[in-house]
């Protein structure tokens, strides 16, 4: 099922990249006014120094390369994750509120815990595939945990992400089946660089298990998660927006101090892949 090139959030998108800049966005600006180009902090700055030593090289190359630093980080603590995703999931619109990321909406910061209309934390890399669970490490990696319904949460399991299948009912836009999961039109690449970015933050190192993508769905509990094919085409037809970007920037700044490469270079999703 082919997947229809959509343009995210477009209100978020703008309000994120004023809120970087400092600028105000009216509070009537109509949806197809340009998004203002940050003038600070531009990736540039990181392609100079963060990645030096990753430039200019491709494949195996540049995923080690790649490896190298970004497992240059501050690890958290499980519990410690629930703080930081009130600040890394912010919605640009309203502070006291984080984007859900399957179901979309904005929910009160407070409102996290195990209900089902509460949030809780999504591990995009299913914990049990590679059974690494919520050990620091991979664990409580913040690039790829999210605010998620309790519910939603649920459904989504530890499944494959894949096209198709039938509709989230407290998702729209999310499709599942028995063995696989499709996202939102507007979260489907920032799924798949997460899930990218695992696979190169974890070789094997560390004592947990070398994470690593394949063209499969049904995993179980291998330290694999695919489909790659689907998760390709996911990155490259819903490329980085503001919030995603920020969110980046958050980690950096704020938790990790590492970065997701794929969000800073898209393009290096096809020369390692």
């Amino acid at each position: 099922m082919p997947v229809p090139h959509i343009r995210r959030w477009k209100p978020l998108a703008m309000t994120a990249a004023a809120l970087l800049v400092g600028i105000t966005v009216p509070a009537a600006a109509d949806a197809t006014t340009p998004a203002p180009t940050p003038a600070a902090a531009p990736v540039g700055a990181y392609d100079d120094t963060y990645y030096q030593d990753a430039l200019g090289k491709t494949g195996p190359e540049l995923k080690s390369a790649l490896h190298t630093i970004i497992s240059d980080q501050t690890k958290l603590s499980y519990d410690q994750v629930w703080d930081a995703l009130k600040v890394t999931d912010e919605d640009p619109a309203n502070s006291s509120n984080v984007i859900l990321l399957y179901a979309g909406r904005s929910q009160s910061k407070g409102s996290n815990g195990g209900d089902p209309d509460q949030w809780n934390r999504e591990h995009v890399w299913a914990k049990s595939h590679g059974d690494f669970g919520t050990a620091t490490g991979p664990g409580t990696d913040i690039h790829h945990l999210r605010p998620e319904d309790v519910s939603v949460n649920s459904t989504r399991g530890n499944k494959d992400f894949d096209n198709g299948g039938s509709a989230v009912g407290e998702a729209p836009g999310n499709f599942t089946d028995s063995d696989s999961f499709e996202p939102r039109d507007a979260v489907k690449g920032d799924v798949a660089r997460m899930i990218l970015y695992m696979a190169v933050r974890y070789d094997g190192e560390d004592g947990f298990a070398d994470l690593e993508p394949n063209d499969k769905v049904d995993n179980g509990s291998a330290p694999a998660i695919g489909r790659l094919s689907v998760l390709k085409q996911w990155s490259d037809e819903d490329p980085p927006d503001a919030f995603e970007k920020n969110r980046n920037n958050v980690i950096f700044d704020q938790f990790q101090h590492n970065r997701n490469p794929f969000i800073d270079h898209p393009e290096w999703v096809g020369a390692i892949w």
